[in-house]
């Protein structure tokens, strides 16, 4: 079943295949491997013979074991296709380019600490989150150009390749439009690259914000704390300054009453 995303746009039929593709596998490896083993051990315990009870315990490991290898089988053919079928998705979405709300979609192609960063930031600070988002996909673009650019290139390098190698032909015009190839898919990696190191940048610099931001926030409230604590603490001396003075006055009108009744 192929992804629907011909316009560039996420489509509901797209949402709940993806959602259903979370759970097939590893509802298949259920399916495969549980059954039949189940089937034979419920026959076992309701068996009253010794020799029909390890006849079904046999079947019951034995189709246990098939039915796990199976499973497994099935289940890493089903992960290929998933993962083959949301690279389609993917590569549908970024066809127009793509956007802060579509982010979701292309975290496997995040690195971890960008994933990360984007987690802490939801949690921490919306606002920086969204800006986080937009450089995202900047950056995301601007890498997915780079690879199509070098992908194109070798692509040109090797027709320019095979046409000089042409013995008897007039290829002077196809080379100089190869070459003029060449130079406009130089030109794109070029900007691109310099797009990409203007959105690693700023990537770094809304993450310097958003911990400068966390910082401060943990240093108030730690300042807070220690201000309450200094005002409390001379109240504290003072109230064990007259508990004392207390146990003492206890202490010599004991001592004074021994004294008289003696």
């Amino acid at each position: 079943m192929a992804p629907s995303t011909s316009s560039g746009k996420i489509t509901k039929r797209d949402e709940t295949v993806a959602r259903a593709w979370k759970w097939i596998p590893w509802f298949a490896f259920l399916l495969t491997a549980a059954p039949l083993p189940i089937v034979c051990f419920i026959l076992f315990l309701g068996t009253v013979t010794t020799e029909a009870a390890a006849l079904y315990l046999f079947l019951a490991l034995v189709s246990g074991a098939i039915g796990i290898a199976a499973g497994l089988v099935l289940t890493l053919l089903l992960l290929f296709y998933r993962s083959r079928w949301m690279r389609r998705l993917r590569e549908g979405l970024a066809a127009d380019g793509i956007t802060a709300s579509e982010i979701s979609w292309f975290k496997a192609e995040l690195t971890t600490a960008e994933r990360k960063a984007l987690e802490q930031l939801r949690s921490n600070s919306p606002l920086l989150a969204d800006a986080y988002r937009e450089t995202l996909a900047a950056r995301l673009m601007a890498s997915r150009i780079i690879g199509r650019s070098r992908r194109d290139l070798l692509a040109v390098e090797r027709r320019i390749n095979r046409v000089a190698l042409l013995q008897g032909a007039d290829t002077n015009t196809l080379l100089k439009e190869l070459q003029d190839d060449r130079s406009n898919l130089e030109e794109t990696r070029r900007e691109a690259s310099a797009r990409l190191t203007e959105a690693q940048a700023r990537l770094q610099m809304i993450e310097a914000a958003a911990s400068r931001n966390l910082n401060h926030d943990e240093n108030y409230q730690m300042l807070q704390r220690l201000s309450a604590a200094q005002t409390h603490l001379p109240l504290s001396i003072e109230m064990d300054q007259i508990e004392r003075r207390a146990l003492d006055e206890a202490q010599q009108e004991v001592r004074d009453r021994i004294i008289s009744n003696e």
